[in-house]
């Protein structure tokens, strides 16, 4: 059963196509799509997103900054669109960067400060998956 994936940010569309599986991140762990997965919204948390393009072997990589994924289902076509704050494919992450912000910002995981957290939780994710 066919998966339609499309993975926007505000800026631009970042991924679209037919997908046999897509695998994201929420705020309460992961959690796998396939075609004619039940209707849902989960609110994403900052971390990978993988997709297995129908008829591909290679996964499509990225991460994304945080916003939403909603899966829909009528007449036995699912789609799911993810509604990222930001993202990246894993060939658009510029690692060495993300590592430079990573010692800018120290790895202070005891620190008070949200956004800072969120900061540093951005970088990481960028460096392991373009790693």
């Amino acid at each position: 059963m066919p998966l339609e994936v499309y993975v926007v940010t505000p800026e631009r569309e970042v991924w679209s196509g037919s997908a046999e599986m897509l695998i994201a991140r929420g705020l309460e762990g992961e959690l796998g799509i396939l075609g004619g997965h039940a209707p849902m919204m989960v609110q994403l948390a900052v971390g990978p997103l993988r997709i297995q393009p129908a008829g591909e072997a290679d996964e499509v990589r990225a991460v994304v900054d945080g916003g939403f994924l909603h899966v829909t289902s009528e007449g036995g076509e699912t789609r799911a669109d993810v509604l990222a704050t930001g993202a990246e494919l894993a060939g658009e992450i510029d690692v060495e960067g993300a590592r430079r912000r990573l010692e800018e910002l120290g790895r202070a995981s005891d620190t008070e400060d949200e956004a800072l957290k969120t900061e540093i939780t951005k970088a990481t994710a960028r460096v392991n998956l373009g790693s």
